[in-house]
């Protein structure tokens, strides 16, 4: 695992700045902080950051092959590079190292830029053809790893994090319509960044510069499928075959290896499996809340006393959110997922007995497990119900028996019944909706955003999408927008601040592609979430937990800004520097935590999206000390 970053100038010859580079790369430091390397030649420098996994005394950065035409930086892990290495040896090319960072050089010998296609694993990677004067930036099919890039005229620079583009000269102040997609969605999904003229590399995309322009395209695509040539009992048994192999393969390491485990499904299930093939006890490290209903400790010691791992716990109190600036800087940009912060925590833990661990990350996805898929199956059930009835449907959500703190989420349960399929979908995505946004702006920002509908970026993916099952589409969604948007960009920068790997067995490309292939029905059958992962693994976890509806890593953030952190929230929200950043109508930010610590509304993602906007804001935009007041 790596930190990389690099400057091509296709007009000027000259070598790159040193200075520029090891700013760069210095900035990189806790991606790889056993050793470091770098490359200068005509018109290209190229600087990089290791962690050591693969090959500790060797396969050292950048790589070069023989005659020193081509030149790679790379940050992942390809789980197939022995059986690569073996068949291009075959193929005449010489290997000097035992790492998967030379299978690049010379599978990029073979195959041009087409070699993208044959790596089995999690990666970014910059490869330079002198030959060609061509510069290739990778990213893996799922967007495990990040990769950064900027295009100013002849130059391109790139990096594995936004913080290491910010040593050029650029821009310093977020662009508003990126600050309108981070409060649609809670982050700001590629391939924009909160700066304008910075880009993310989309997931299954090259880009590919020569002097002549750059051009980007994707290489990766998942087929969906509504039907399936197998049984429902032979597609079981495939899947656990592809579990158990992906496993394995994830689990290729010269350095200890634990896992992430939360007591729910998806982890539980990459426990067990390496379990059966690690000589070892596997090392388990779980979080846990005092709230009850945040708290999945109990599950997650049933399965480690189960399979007899080697277990640690963190248990995460509410002064922990005063970690929050040291763990933000880590984005570079503002990130609204208040799960960062169990994540954050368990990786410093995880840190001190592991180099690498894997996750149940991506399960959610592939096999149908979140709420909000659920919630779609319950909406269809009612739309035997007549037009004209199902449109009174959301007026009665004030009038039902539950209590007042449910009411929002049966008005939107009831209003996604009414709406059409993909509409419902985008509400359950979005954070803010126009109307509260259009609320919370101040008229700068409003009129700089007029005109424009920051869910488009979403609801184009949708569109786009072959008319199969609605299931299957949302599915799709799921794997392409928010897994890497959020959660894969979540666990990325959390571990790597404490120099840990994370591997993502579940979102193998050759797992994804398979379960693709089955009908969605499979998937989320009825009312049961994951219902063929459930099949397949029913004779290695308890009943109870197979029959475990999922919960949220998030933080208990709703109680949380209604007790211990109430008044350090609305101070930090409401102050003279939050006012001057002239964001914000401060009487709309004051409505939404009355309404919050009063009961009426739940607000509570949408204040801490906000607290963690103002709190990167102030580390760095204002480059104020990175502190909160008392009690955050």
């Amino acid at each position: 695992m790596c930190g990389i970053c690099g400057v091509v100038d296709f007009h000027r010859p000259e070598a790159v700045d040193p200075r520029v580079l090891s700013a760069m790369n210095a900035a990189l430091r806790h991606r790889g902080p056993d050793e470091e390397g770098t490359y200068r030649a005509p018109h290209v420098g190229l600087a990089m950051r290791r962690l050591r996994v693969i090959d500790p005394s060797g396969g050292g950065q950048p790589m070069g092959n023989e005659d020193g035409s081509v030149w790679v930086v790379y940050n992942g892990e390809i789980y197939n590079f022995r059986e690569l290495r073996e068949d291009l040896i075959r193929r005449g090319h010489r290997f000097r190292a035992r790492s998967d960072t030379e299978v690049i050089v010379h599978a990029y010998e073979e195959d041009g830029e087409e070699c993208v296609a044959r790596f089995r694993g999690m990666f970014a990677f910059a490869l330079w053809d002198a030959r060609r004067t061509r510069l290739l930036l990778a990213r893996d099919r799922l967007g495990v790893k990040p990769l950064y890039y900027r295009c100013d005229g002849a130059r391109v620079a790139f990096a594995s994090e936004l913080k290491a583009l910010l040593h050029l000269p650029g821009p310093r102040w977020p662009s508003l319509r990126s600050l309108d997609l981070y409060l649609t969605f809670g982050y700001v999904p590629s391939p924009a960044t909160i700066f304008d003229g910075v880009h993310k590399l989309p997931p299954a995309h090259v880009l590919v510069a020569e002097e002549g322009g750059v051009r980007v395209r994707r290489y990766w695509d998942v087929v969906l499928a509504d039907r399936s040539g197998m049984s429902l009992e032979e597609a079981s048994r495939a899947l656990r075959r592809r579990l158990e192999d992906t496993v394995r393969a994830h689990l290729v390491s010269d350095v200890p290896v634990g896992a992430f485990l939360s007591g729910g499904l998806d982890s539980s299930t990459v426990v067990a499996l390496m379990s059966r093939v690690s000589p070892h006890p596997v090392r388990t490290f779980s979080i846990g809340f005092r709230e009850g209903d945040a708290n999945e400790l109990p599950d997650a010691r049933v399965v480690a006393a189960l399979y007899g791992t080697d277990h640690h716990e963190v248990l995460v109190e509410p002064r922990a959110v005063g970690r929050l600036p040291e763990l933000l800087r880590h984005f570079d940009e503002p990130f609204g997922d208040s799960s960062a912060l169990p994540t954050y925590l368990v990786s410093e833990a995880a840190r001190a007995e592991v180099t690498v661990v894997l996750t149940g990350d991506g399960g959610d996805e592939v096999f149908g497990g979140y709420e909000w898929q659920r919630r779609h199956q319950m909406t269809e059930a009612l739309r035997v119900l007549p037009g004209p009835l199902r449109s009174v449907l959301p007026a009665l959500a004030p009038l039902g028996p539950w209590p007042r703190e449910r009411r929002e989420r049966v008005r939107a349960f009831l209003e996604d019944a009414v709406r059409s399929p993909e509409d419902g979908y985008l509400r359950r995505m979005t954070l803010f909706d126009r109307g509260a946004r259009e609320a919370l702006y101040t008229r700068e920002v409003a009129q700089e955003v007029a005109g424009w509908d920051s869910r488009e970026v979403l609801r184009s993916w949708i569109r786009s999408l072959p008319r199969t099952d609605f299931r299957n589409r949302m599915l799709y969604a799921d794997t392409h927008f928010y897994c890497p948007e959020d959660c894969l960009t979540k666990v990325d920068r959390m571990t790597m601040a404490w120099s840990l790997e994370a591997r993502v067995p579940l979102l193998d490309h050759g797992l994804v592609e398979f379960m693709g292939s089955l009908p969605p029905g499979w998937k989320l059958h009825g009312f049961t979430s994951k219902y063929l992962l459930r099949r397949a693994v029913r004779d290695l976890l308890p009943p109870r937990l197979l029959r475990k509806r999922k919960r949220g890593f998030s933080i208990p953030v709703g109680s949380w800004l209604r007790g211990p952190l109430r008044e350090a929230v609305r101070d930090l929200l409401l102050d003279a520097a939050a006012r001057r950043r002239g964001w914000f109508r401060p009487e709309a930010v004051e409505r939404l935590l009355r309404e919050h610590e009063s009961g009426v509304r739940d607000h509570g993602h949408r204040l801490y999206a906000l607290l963690a906007l103002e709190v990167w804001a102030r580390s760095s935009l204002d480059q104020v000390p990175e502190t909160v007041p008392a009690g955050v």
